[in-house]
Formats: C-alpha cells, sequence, structure tokens
C-alpha cells in the first residue's frame, strides 16, 4: 500500500484556490503514470505549528506504481515544482506539500551522514502526530499499521484529538479524478 499526503494553504496564480491545486496534482500524478485508486474528502485545518498563516486543505491518496520509493519521491517534488512550490522556511505557508507518507512496510530511517535518497524516510516521521494526516489516511486505509507502532489507522486516530470536519462539497471533483 502506497499513500501520499496532500495539502496547500496559498492559492496558485494558474490553479486557483489550494483544492484547485490539490486537484491539480492529483491529475499530474495520473498523466505520470501513477494510478490514483482512492483519495479522502479534503480537510481544512489550522496550521502545525499554530500560525497566524492561512488554514490548509488536506487530503491523503492511496495509489498504485511501479516507480520505486526515491524515484516516486522525486517525482512528487517535481510535481510540487511545477505547481509553483518554493522551498525556504520550514513550515511556511505553501502553495502545495505531497509527502510520501507509506510505501508498503518499508522502514527507512532518517540517515544523518547521507542525503543521497533525497530525504527519504518511510513511514513519515510526523504521520501519527498529525490529525490532518491520520483522518484522511483513516478514511482510505482504516485497516493499515504503522510499521513501527503496529497500531492501525484506526487506532491512530482514537489515540488523538480530532477537531476536522471534511468540505464535503469538494468530495464530487476527488471522484472524477480517482480511477
Amino acid at each position: 500500500m502506497i499513500l501520499l499526503g496532500l495539502g496547500g494553504n496559498l492559492s496558485s496564480p494558474e490553479f486557483g484556490a489550494p483544492v484547485e491545486v490539490l486537484t491539480q496534482a492529483l491529475v499530474e500524478l495520473r498523466q505520470a503514470g501513477v494510478r490514483v485508486s482512492e483519495c479522502s474528502p479534503m480537510y481544512r485545518s489550522a496550521p502545525v505549528p499554530a500560525s497566524d498563516q492561512p488554514w490548509f486543505i488536506n487530503a491523503v491518496a492511496r495509489v498504485e506504481t511501479a516507480l520505486a520509493p526515491a524515484a516516486l519521491l522525486a517525482l512528487l517534488h517535481r510535481i510540487e515544482a511545477r505547481l509553483g512550490r518554493h522551498r525556504g522556511v520550514r513550515w511556511a505557508a505553501r502553495i502545495i506539500d505531497l509527502d510520501l507518507l507509506v510505501y508498503d512496510d518499508l522502514i527507512i530511517p532518517r540517515d544523518s551522514d547521507s542525503d543521497s535518497d533525497g530525504g527519504l524516510v518511510l513511514p513519515h516521521p510526523r504521520l501519527s502526530e498529525r490529525a490532518f494526516v491520520v483522518l484522511p489516511l483513516a478514511d482510505v486505509a482504516p485497516e493499515w499499521r504503522h510499521p513501527v507502532s503496529g497500531k492501525s489507522a484506526t487506532d491512530l486516530q482514537a489515540d488523538m484529538q480530532i477537531d476536522l470536519a471534511p468540505e464535503k462539497q469538494l468530495e464530487q471533483q476527488i471522484e472524477q479524478i480517482v480511477d
């Protein structure tokens, strides 16, 4: 199972509001040969850490690809750049953020001695701490188990206080993209 996190809180001059940018990211994944088999509803969430920047739109997509993890991460970074992401200050507002959350049961720890893998860490190191990831992840893969903690997505969801609601009007738009 391969799961991607999608998020953004700034509009794009070319693609529009964050929901349109995330939708375009899903389209570009498909165009690159990545099958988007399921996408959660999009959720509106406060920035983490707390700040005065605009709230984010977040979702999780379940995908299928023959790409290896490092190649998939590189593709995500290319799509981010194409959609207008400029990397700079950590946790700054952004047009798009695409994260490789899970790639099967692979565990790839952070290697402080080398960045040859492009910063690839699996599962995503903060996945289980973030309601804006856990809730949409549980929507598309409730049975998924964290390969380190052994907790299911449903268990992770039960462990945290979640104050997010899906943007229901966006679900129909996403259904048009999912295979």
